[in-house]
């Protein structure tokens, strides 16, 4: 079976395209908007992007447990139309001048709360589209588009918002999300409907559940652990690079866009890698492997600070290692993703994903203010040479974990054990 022989995966990976070039539109535009027309520091871009993922650890356990128990086609809708109108009030706000950082945050956290159930809601229906050995291809196929957006999303973005003003570049992430929603309402779900939790289990048990079978798995608990540490180096190097970007290095809104636009060519590279490599090392030997580059970029994108401000070969080490950064997001994305999706039983897939999501973001909250906490103290690239240092004892830990083990065929076993 060919993933076009499946209408409605189809119809879903073009809402997720069209939503995901808006969205890389926003990071820059936010990024814009608080560094360089409210005057804001590292500390307030690490705030926001806090704000960003604070209803992840708030809400996340229970918007799986919540999830598990509808359908989740009508969750995706209602949350790409939220999340529309949250952006067109954001812009509104500021073309009129009206916007702050605090109002910004608090619009962002109910962004964000609505991001999660979508996120959550989107990959335990992706399986209801299309059967489990095509999981892989079905999210590398989503990755791959994702990775294009990224590769030119930046750099239109960086033009757009030079072109107009950065609150009202944010219009186009909203009419994309309009469009997504739209599109996402009308698929039609040819496979047999998802196994819903049951409503009559309290919602204390229900998440005790999700937190047993990701804690307690063999493989998902170990990459689960490591990625959530990968998350508290990569969401501080996140908040401090974007000052060292925009004001260390002066690349501007296009030269910031022009960079992430390499992390994007890097991503679409790794995705179009990921499945032959997947099948020659196994899916936890490629996810290792492809965080061995995050290290190696991070030291690169520092070695910058050597060169003086406007120099070419400066520019050239930033792009090469967002260009590594996004080969190993290529990668390890679609791996890491279909193999939780298929040791996984159905009716804990929204818990299942809720709980890693949940905790990532939470550690999201704690890292990107760190991280600006830390470079105002010490300076942005002491500070990536930090998370350099971290990304290595992410790499070390799981290396010496079963997950070097891991195989899609771990399924197999999983639905046993469900079973039993």
């Amino acid at each position: 079976m060919k993933l076009t022989q499946s209408p409605g995966y189809v119809r879903l990976w073009i809402a997720s395209t069209v939503s995901d070039f808006g969205t890389y539109i926003t990071t820059i535009a936010l990024s814009v908007i608080v560094v360089l027309r409210l005057g804001g520091d590292s500390t307030d871009v690490g705030l926001v992007s806090a704000a960003r993922w604070l209803s992840y650890p708030m809400l996340g356990l229970l918007a799986g447990t919540w999830v598990d128990r509808r359908e989740r086609k009508p969750i995706l809708v209602a949350s790409d139309f939220g999340r529309g109108l949250i952006l067109v009030a954001i812009a509104t706000l500021g073309l009129a001048h009206q916007l702050t950082i605090p109002i910004l945050a608090a619009l962002i956290f109910v962004f964000g709360a609505l991001s999660l159930f979508s996120d959550v809601a989107f990959q335990s229906f992706v399986p209801q589209l299309v059967p489990r050995e095509l999981l892989v291809r079905a999210n590398a196929r989503i990755e791959q588009s994702d990775s294009v957006a990224q590769t030119t999303g930046p750099a239109l973005a960086g033009w757009i918002t030079q072109l107009i003003a950065a609150p009202a570049a944010l219009l186009v992430d909203a009419a994309s999300y309009f469009v997504s929603g739209v599109v996402v309402a009308s698929i039609s779900i040819e496979r047999a409907p998802a196994v819903l939790s049951s409503s009559t289990v309290g919602f204390g048990r229900s998440i005790r559940e999700g937190l047993s079978w990701v804690y307690r798995h063999p493989r998902l608990a170990p990459l689960a652990l490591t990625t959530h540490l990968w998350f508290l180096f990569f969401s501080m190097f996140g908040t401090v690079f974007t000052v060292y970007a925009l004001r260390e290095r002066d690349l501007g809104a296009d030269g910031l866009g022009v960079v992430l636009a390499l992390a994007g060519i890097g991503a679409v590279l790794g995705t179009l890698a990921t499945a032959r490599i997947g099948e020659t090392l196994g899916v936890g030997r490629t996810i290792i492997l492809s965080r061995c580059l995050y290290p190696v970029a991070f030291a690169i994108i520092a070695s910058a600070g050597f060169a003086p401000v406007g120099d070419w070969w400066g520019f050239a080490a930033i792009g090469l290692g967002q260009f590594l950064i996004g080969l190993a997001l290529g990668v390890e994305g679609a791996q890491e993703m279909a193999y939780q999706q298929a040791v996984t039983p159905n009716r804990l897939m929204g818990r299942m994903r809720a709980t890693i999501r949940s905790i990532n973001r939470g550690v999201v909250v704690v890292g990107a203010p760190l991280g600006g906490l830390v470079a105002d103290r010490l300076g942005n690239r002491p500070t990536i040479s930090i998370t350099a240092a971290g990304m290595v004892l992410v790499v070390l830990l799981l290396a010496v974990s079963d997950v070097r083990n891991a195989r899609m065929e771990d399924q197999l076993s999983a639905e046993e054990a469900v079973a039993e």
